[in-house]
């Protein structure tokens, strides 16, 4: 079993490393690179696949609970002892779980629109959306529309784009085996 990663910056002594979990079906290439580049400027900065994304060959949990606990295994074989912990919506609820399961191993806990798991109405979604997401044979338009609410091509064409790789933050993804 295999989790893919990767490390920006560098580890400075006193300074705790930042892990940083992704959304639902999100994978390390999701990260914006100016982000990780600002946040990389003064420590260690890893992202990672959760277990049964992108490159990671790890089976893909059923729960939260799971998800967490995958999330310590790999802290874990990376012979982290503490971290800072950066979680964004889904990566959020993982990131609670593991806060919860194992509290000496986060110092900081950042959560990044992201709520409780069975939080009260955490799982109403806005018509639309949740026709996009339940439709039968989706197209890539219906994807971009349900993730980021998009309405209009010309939404999409004034915004630039920077790709994973592109800048101070460039860095190839690292396998670790952890199993």
């Amino acid at each position: 079993m295999t989790y893919a990663y990767r490390r920006f910056g560098a580890a400075s002594p006193g300074v705790l490393p930042l892990v940083m979990l992704q959304h639902f079906r999100g994978n390390l290439d999701d990260w914006d690179p100016l982000l990780l580049g600002a946040l990389a400027s003064g420590r260690e900065v890893i992202v990672v696949d959760n277990a049964g994304v992108g490159l990671s060959s790890v089976p893909f949990p059923r729960t939260i609970a799971e998800m967490g606990r995958d999330v310590i295994a790999f802290t874990d074989a990376l012979g982290l002892p503490r971290i800072d912990l950066l979680g964004f919506s889904i990566g959020g609820m993982i990131a609670q779980e593991l806060a919860l399961l194992r509290p000496q191993l986060v110092r900081r806990l950042v959560l990044a629109g992201t709520g409780p798991q069975g939080g009260l109405l955490m799982h109403g979604w806005i018509s639309d959306v949740a026709y996009l997401a339940n439709v039968a044979a989706s197209h890539l338009e219906d994807q971009l529309t349900g993730f980021f609410l998009i309405r209009t091509e010309s939404a999409l064409e004034s915004w630039p784009v920077v790709w994973p790789g592109a800048g101070a933050a460039a860095s190839t993804y690292q396998p670790l085996d952890v199993g």
